[in-house]
């Protein structure tokens, strides 16, 4: 028989028990009543903020600035794979997709695309096809079969305005956008229960706890995306426990409006993944152009594993400047995509196998940061006070992104030369370890017939510097000189000797070069030429050619100095005043001004101002206004001519030789170097114009020729771009009607034979040139002498 015991708690013990659990039950009550009421304090305190956030926009839609359209010509080295790049880059679908692009779709084959613009393209809906054989455009046709000279794509997307004082920028995506190699590789590193949990991973969360209580630090967040989002949102990033449950309470709120992909999207859209230059990168859409120089759903695997690694620490892990800490974070995130099954081993071990396919192009060149600062200012001039950034307008440009990677490219390859140069001019400086500046850049390059600005550099590094130089005030030195001989070429075609001469003036023309003071108000000025050498009589050519300050002035005095400036004033150089320091350039004018100065020479006498907005438009592609370039004509075509031949010399044996011989630019091009305390020059082709401006921020003398700073940088620039399809029809200038080309001996400067070989070519007007040959020169004795047989004829100057 089994012995049972019973075991009877005393009375007392048994009192205890029951009280005690009484307590328990009633702190636990008291505790959820409190995380009840606070909870719920918050929660419907934060719904409020919350409903009054999710109002407004959840990003800036801010305006989108678009590149010049690219012309398509038959004979241009174009593939139908290039163009459907291009089209897919501008925002077109094929056609027939299942979600068209209002901005237009494509069709293409082996050896065709046919373009059909949307309602919402830049162009009217005029489709065309374009026939590509062997590599090369061979005919493009409209949508009615009639062939075309040319066809414009769609503009390309430049950037986007940045958003905020804290220079945001990004380029908002959806879902369906985002690569699922992205989505895995986000879940994977951040939060693997994303699409499971309710917002919160509770387990993860008391892990970060212990570790924070285990280490007394507080590093461990425990954040799922929904929790980042909320934070990024509504909250600081501060590790407070108030913040935490805050955080939590707009977690819940955010689960219970959205659905998961919309939070994932918002996420993707929000999150900050570092710094390019002086701006912020946020969202996988800017991110991928930053760093990859491509649209997010191009992203392959290694590349959407390396943004999914810099969440953490954006900056620590910039693929940029810690190449080695990315890839380390980058075989992480493979290694965790293998763990949640997304990839397997073989894909994880080839994408780590990779190198890092960065962006080469930066800030200054992909988004030509200079340019976009000038289209936001013209715009909010133009457009009062409405809000340009926030209404998500399109912004049509001028600017060529092709040119403007050009631009870039060459003032940073040549700029080391420059201050190469700098060192040696401050070299006991540099000895006694002396402080000294080296020189900003600015660069602008306009289409000469049409004024628009087509590529723009602003300085150095817009990251290291957001100054402007190519709307900075500066001296404009010898490149001034030019308007001079232009001056005296207006008043041979009205027929009107200058001053103290006989005949009509001509390149040949003498000109005083010596030494000369001129009397200004109750003030001496006394020019110097360069490097203090004089001449005593040069010809106008020869003067312009070697950039003679004294002979210049000569000239301005007898064409009337307020003669100059005024011409000088119409052509964009508003600074310009009738001084005898006016005709060397001691005025100041921007790098912009005088690339719209240029265009009198370059353009048949037409001055065009610069222009760099087409047109804006809504988001949906309405037309809120477009802008029309103003245009004068300020010189006779013949004249502009003139000049330009005179300026033709400059290149081919002048102060600017060194472009042709040593920097090995070869197409038509003139031009003039400018030397000041800052160091200029300025040249064009016959569709392509250029100027170049080298000088200190601190206004003091940089002590370099602009044949040897800035003819550089104009040369490599120039030699780049005519290997662009767009820029490579380079012609020679062509002489209007009553222009003649004569050859002349360079030592007489009188016609050409065969007793003097020695030759070079001028352009005149119509009946200025000489007549008389050089083995003929003209008898210039006195009757007595001619009479009496004294001295022997005296050649021409």
């Amino acid at each position: 028989m089994a012995l049972k015991i019973k075991f009877k708690m005393p009375t007392a013990n048994r009192q205890w028990a029951s009280m005690l659990l009484r307590i328990v039950l009633i702190v636990i009550a008291a505790a959820a009543i409190t995380v009840l009421s606070v909870g719920g304090y918050y929660y419907f305190k934060y719904e409020h903020i919350v409903d009054t956030r999710l109002q407004q926009p959840l990003f800036a839609n801010t305006a989108k600035i678009y590149a010049e359209p690219r012309e398509v010509r038959p004979g241009q080295k174009l593939s139908v794979r290039l163009l459907a790049d291009e089209l897919r880059q501008a925002g077109y679908t094929t056609a027939g997709a299942q979600k068209e692009s209002p901005l237009g779709t494509y069709k293409q084959d082996n050896t065709s695309i046919t373009v059909y613009p949307g309602p919402q393209s830049y162009h009217a809906q005029d489709g065309a096809t374009i026939q590509v054989n062997g590599g090369v455009v061979d005919s493009i046709n409209d949508d009615h079969g009639q062939a075309l000279s040319s066809y414009e794509l769609e503009p390309l997307l430049i950037t986007g305005l940045s958003e905020d004082a804290n220079r945001t920028k990004r380029r908002l995506i959806t879902y369906d956008e985002i690569p699922q190699n992205l989505v895995h590789a986000v879940l994977a590193i951040e939060d693997r229960r994303f699409f499971e949990h309710n917002g919160v991973n509770y387990w993860r969360m008391a892990e970060a706890i212990v570790r924070d209580l285990s280490t007394g630090q507080k590093q461990q967040g425990g954040s799922t995306l929904t929790m980042q989002l909320a934070r990024g949102f509504f909250l600081t990033p501060e590790k407070r426990i108030k913040r935490k449950i805050i955080e939590i309470v707009i977690t819940f709120q955010l689960e219970h409006r959205f659905s998961k992909k919309q939070i994932f999207e918002m996420y993707a859209n929000e999150i900050n993944l570092g710094q390019r230059g002086s701006f912020s990168i946020n969202g996988f859409g800017e991110a991928s152009q930053a760093y990859f120089g491509k649209d997010v759903h191009q992203l392959d695997l290694a590349e959407s594993a390396l943004l999914a690694g810099m969440i953490q620490r954006p900056n620590y892990f910039t693929p940029f400047r810690h190449a080695d800490r990315a890839i380390e974070r980058r075989n992480l995130v493979l290694d965790s995509m293998v763990e949640t099954g997304a990839i397997t081993k073989d894909e994880a071990e080839r994408a780590k196998e990779e190198p890092l396919h960065l962006s080469t192009a930066s800030v200054d060149a992909s988004e030509a940061p200079y340019f976009v600062d000038l289209v936001h200012e013209q715009l909010l001039q133009r457009l009062g006070e409405r809000d340009v950034n926030l209404e998500g307008l399109r912004i049509y440009t001028s600017l060529d992104p092709d040119l403007q990677r050009v631009a870039t490219s060459a003032v940073e390859n040549t700029v080391h030369l420059v201050d190469e140069q700098v060192d040696k001019v401050h070299a006991r400086e540099k000895k006694l370890g002396q402080p000294y500046v080296y020189p900003q850049v600015a660069l602008v390059a306009l289409n000469p017939h049409t004024g628009q600005v087509l590529a723009l550099v602003g300085g150095r590094s817009y990251g290291a510097s957001q100054v402007n130089h190519a709307v900075a005030h500066r001296p404009t030195g010898s490149i001034f000189k030019p308007f001079v001989y232009a001056s005296a070429f207006a008043t041979a075609v009205e027929g009107t000797p200058l001053q103290g001469q006989d005949k009509l003036f001509s390149p040949v023309t003498i000109l005083n070069d010596q030494q000369t003071t001129y009397e200004v108000g109750d003030k001496e000025y006394t020019p110097r030429n360069m490097h203090g050498e004089y001449h005593d009589e040069v010809t106008a050519r020869y003067a312009l050619q070697w950039s003679l300050n004294n002979a210049t002035i000569s000239l301005a005095s007898m064409v009337g100095f307020d003669r100059v400036a005024a011409l000088a004033r119409e052509s964009g150089i508003k600074s310009a005043r009738a001084t005898p320091a006016m005709a060397i350039g001691a005025y100041d004018a921007t790098p912009l001004d005088m690339a719209g100065a240029y265009t009198v020479f370059a353009n048949g006498g037409m001055h065009l101002d610069p222009w760099m907005v087409a047109s804006v438009r809504t988001s949906t592609g309405d037309i809120v206004t477009d802008f029309t370039p103003t245009s004068k004509q300020v010189l006779d075509p013949r004249v502009a001519y003139l000049t330009t031949n005179m300026m033709e010399a400059v290149l081919n044996g002048g102060t600017a030789g060194r472009v042709r011989t040593t920097m090995g630019f070869r197409a038509p091009a003139a031009g003039k170097t400018g030397t000041s305390h800052d160091a200029w020059f300025a040249g064009f082709t016959s569709n392509l114009l250029c100027i170049v401006w080298v000088g200190n921020d601190d206004y003091t003398d940089i002590k370099l020729e602009g044949a040897h700073a800035a003819a550089p940088i104009w040369a490599e620039f120039m030699k780049k771009a005519v290997e662009l399809p767009q820029y490579s029809d380079t012609k020679e200038f062509t002489p209007p009607q009553g222009v003649e080309m004569v050859n002349l001996d360079k030592t007489s400067n009188l016609l050409a034979d065969g007793a003097c070989p020695d030759d070079y070519t001028a352009a005149f007007l119509d009946g200025t040139a000489p007549t008389d040959t050089c083995d003929h020169p003209p008898d210039r004795r006195n009757l007595l002498q001619k009479i009496f047989g004294i001295g022997a004829p005296k050649p021409g100057n």
